[in-house]
């Protein structure tokens, strides 16, 4: 089991976010942080699901370059809606668009993780569709002014007011959608130790054109 081969390790998540410290605190994984201030641009040419798989394997090497044997964890998240990406606002008018662009509509939110452990580094991805409806401005301008969503990648946080009174559904991971893919990354870390798992897991996804960055790893 996972936990019992993680307990003599050093795992750090290369993330400041919080609700990615809540999740994987509770998957039952003891870990620090530590972050590294990296630009976060990527290729244009990159496919939406390559994005977040490219800032993450970034993220995951500024880590191990002081730290090679530790076990790393890094991940990113994006927010894309009709092929545009979706960052984080940086002021609350960028946000307000923001949300008014995802009123009655879906959208996808991507993340990509990677994992790092001496000599071995293998990313993934999941991708959640959410479909928001109806968002009056009165609803946006409180969200914005309560909560200051300035943080997230789309300007809001499923776990919080906007995504209980406005999302009318999901297709796949809830987790995924506060920024780790939980359920993936515990499969990851099974594989990890027990490589012959990989066998029995499911091929990448292939909705989209293979690319250099679209799936690392064995």
């Amino acid at each position: 089991m996972y936990i019992q081969n993680l307990l003599n390790l050093d795992i750090i998540l290369a993330s400041g976010s919080p609700r990615r410290k809540q999740l994987l605190e509770d998957a039952g994984i003891s870990f620090r942080i530590l972050t590294k201030q990296i630009e976060e641009i990527y290729p244009v040419y990159l496919q939406r699901s390559e994005i977040p798989l490219y800032l993450s394997k970034i993220k995951a090497q500024s880590i191990k370059e002081d730290h090679p044997e530790s076990l790393i964890i890094a991940a990113d998240t994006v927010v894309v809606q009709r092929r545009e990406v979706l960052n984080k606002p940086s002021s609350p008018e960028e946000a307000k668009k923001m949300l008014l662009q995802l009123s009655d509509t879906m959208h996808e939110v991507i993340t990509g993780v990677t994992i790092s452990f001496k000599d071995y580094e293998h990313s993934f991805y999941e991708i959640t569709e959410v479909f928001f409806k109806h968002l009056s401005e009165e609803y946006i301008d409180y969200y914005i002014n309560t909560y200051k969503p300035f943080d997230k990648a789309g300007s809001y946080g499923i776990q919080e007011w906007l995504g209980m009174v406005g999302i009318k559904r999901i297709q796949g991971d809830y987790y995924n959608v506060m920024g780790l893919p939980v359920s993936k990354l515990i499969d990851e870390l099974e594989i990890l130790f027990n490589p012959e798992l990989r066998k029995n897991s499911p091929p990448p996804p292939a909705s989209e054109q293979s690319g250099k960055y679209l799936y690392f790893g064995a």
